[in-house]
């Protein structure tokens, strides 16, 4: 078996924060894919870059897509990690990405439009993408798709640790959105503390990142 990655951009009006980014169109939105959040929180946290943060949150106040928010934490260069609850009129395309054994890697906007980095097993697997944005009228385009050999099978710079825990994760719905594990479970069935877990965790999406996405001159000493 050969895991896929692959690249994938997507645009929809009720894709969660698009209308948002579209009200401020100096924003760019990248996920927090390290964010050890309770799962029963519902929320869900992002990297945000605005050149006018309260244009910003007009834009949330006034997208449909999004519930509660709240500004965590403010660093300099115009860049906030803002934490959102979805609505229920928000597409979210996690759920159909993790119920085909995929994990979405890392998302962020293009203007209006959303790029997707995507995990899966088996390249086959996009199909059921595909189908629920056709049915959805969602616009969907495959950027590119790399294939790689199985997570299993291979280091990509992982240790041991590191390729347990993200193994143990995915089988157990960590990644999911509503996550059907928690941390601790992770954490629990690796027999190891929570804190220990989520740097496993995060230490080994960070190397899977630079393995798998970034060319080699791009890759840090």
């Amino acid at each position: 078996m050969s895991d896929i990655k692959a690249v994938v951009q997507v645009e929809h009006p009720d894709i969660v924060l698009t209308e948002t980014v579209t009200h401020d169109r100096s924003s760019k939105v990248k996920s927090v894919s390290e964010a050890g959040t309770d799962p029963t929180s519902g929320k869900f946290f992002y990297h945000i870059e605005s050149s006018d943060f309260g244009q910003f949150e007009d834009g949330l106040r006034n997208d449909r897509t999004i519930g509660e928010f709240e500004r965590v934490s403010e660093t300099r260069d115009e860049k906030a990690i803002y934490s959102f609850e979805y609505t229920d009129e928000a597409k979210i395309l996690s759920p159909i990405i993790s119920a085909a054994n995929g994990v979405i890697l890392d998302m962020e906007n293009d203007g209006s439009a959303w790029i997707l980095t995507i995990w899966m097993p088996e390249r086959t697997d996009l199909v059921h993408l595909w189908d629920y944005a056709q049915q959805n009228g969602i616009d969907i385009e495959l950027l590119r798709v790399n294939e790689y050999a199985s997570l299993g099978d291979t280091d990509a710079g992982l240790t041991d640790s590191q390729r347990e825990a993200l193994l143990v994760a995915v089988e157990t719905g960590y990644f999911e959105e509503p996550r059907n594990a928690t941390l601790s479970e992770v954490a629990a069935t690796l027999d190891i503390s929570q804190p220990a877990a989520s740097g496993l965790l995060r230490r080994g999406i960070k190397r899977l990142i630079v393995s798998s996405l970034m060319e080699d001159s791009e890759k840090p000493e």
